[in-house]
């Protein structure tokens, strides 16, 4: 059907006029989606000031599902966004309770660098169930004006500059053991737990099972469509949500513009928009040159009823994961379809189970798992402005 549709487009010349309309346009999105990452300047107030610097960690689709409350001063209370969630791929909330994490860590290290003290109280008005999130805050952050100046953070000089590159590595540049032991080292918290290996056999079937879990998500329709209509195509779309999954090249833009960009249906398997799918999947999953995961000891959680706390610590520690992989060089991106915990993922979510900790989720979790390699500088994910995030 797309196909008899575009077909018709091209005979009646409605192709050609988009084409022309297109000619010669860029491909970079549009600068006000990349505004924050030029930093908030010399923004005066501190609050302000740290948060645009939260706003560019890293989050599930790109959804920056974060909602932050000032009215108490010297302190930040942090809510979700529950516009924001991901409920047909991210059915328990874990990866939404991850990107709080992110967010935590990133707004905690840029108070650090004006010389304040965070102290962050995580779930200060009770914590979320396991598969339930409210309105509650996630987090307290708050700080004593006048207290002594703590010591800066490193990590701090790369929130500008982390980058998360959707795009296949260099098989021909190995990842040197030495720099994976330079990434343990920016673990701060010992209930999060680091692994990661280089070993050929074992990357070679952790690439397979990245591959397959890929085409459960993206043959389920309820859950490929969660990210179709979250897709952003042409800078217009773009700069108007500055979120979510953006494509900026020519082909989507011009199938957009004739109306043969379909948001209501799942790409037919076989079908142009399917194979451009799967084979974007397909070569982030074979160039993967070796994998870094984290964990979290599901029992002791549930026993204490912590699970969420467990979330959000291992979201505070892939934020620092990410920073000093981009001090050190190295790219780092998250292979989320195997950890999910939709129902026609179960085969594969155990299965990584199995293959990194050797036991099942009952016993440990794994929060993040994630490619890492090498390839040339992609430019940043639109974000939101502060005020976006802010709650009324």
């Amino acid at each position: 059907m797309q196909r008899r549709i575009f077909m018709r487009l091209v005979g009646g010349g409605t192709v050609a006029a988009a084409v022309a309309s297109l000619a010669g346009c860029a491909t970079d999105f549009p600068a006000e989606a990349l505004a924050p990452w030029q930093g908030p300047g010399k923004e005066p107030d501190t609050r302000r000031w740290a948060l645009a610097h939260a706003i560019l960690a890293p989050s599930p689709h790109n959804r920056q599902p974060w909602l932050a409350d000032l009215r108490e001063p010297d302190a930040i209370s942090l809510h979700v966004d529950r516009t924001r969630l991901l409920p047909e791929t991210d059915p328990w909330f874990r990866q939404i309770m991850v990107g709080q994490g992110t967010f935590i860590e990133a707004l905690a290290l840029a108070l650090q660098e004006r010389g304040l003290v965070p102290v962050v109280t995580l779930f200060p008005e009770g914590e979320f169930k396991p598969r339930e999130i409210d309105d509650r805050p996630v987090a307290r952050i708050h700080w004593q004006p006048g207290a002594a100046a703590p010591a800066r953070d490193p990590l701090f000089a790369q929130l500008l500059r982390r980058c998360t590159a959707k795009t296949d590595y260099d098989t021909t540049q190995p990842v040197l053991p030495a720099t994976l032991e330079g990434l343990k080292g920016a673990m701060t918290n010992p209930d999060v737990h680091f692994d990661a290996s280089l070993d050929p056999t074992r990357v070679e079937r952790l690439r397979r099972l990245c591959w397959e879990s890929a085409q459960v998500e993206l043959l389920t329709p309820r859950t490929v469509m969660e990210s179709v209509r979250l897709t952003r195509v042409g800078p217009g779309e773009i700069a108007l949500h500055r979120d979510g999954i953006s494509i900026n090249t020519l082909v989507p833009r011009i199938a957009n513009a004739v109306g043969a960009f379909d948001r209501d249906h799942p790409p037919a398997p076989g079908s142009t928009a399917y194979k451009q799918m799967t084979s974007r999947f397909e070569g982030h999953s074979r160039t993967a040159m070796g994998f870094v995961w984290l964990s979290t000891p599901t029992a002791r959680h549930a026993a204490s009823g912590s699970q969420r706390s467990a979330e959000v610590a291992a979201g505070r520690a892939y934020m620092r994961l990410q920073l000093k992989a981009t001090e050190l060089g190295l790219q780092m991106h998250p292979m989320s379809q195997a950890p999910q915990e939709f129902a026609e993922m179960k085969t594969h979510y155990d299965e990584l189970h199995r293959l990194l900790l050797g036991q099942p989720p009952s016993v440990e979790t794994v929060q993040m798992f994630c490619r890492v390699g090498h390839c040339a500088p992609t430019q940043h994910q639109p974000r939101r402005g502060v005020d976006a995030i802010l709650r009324a």
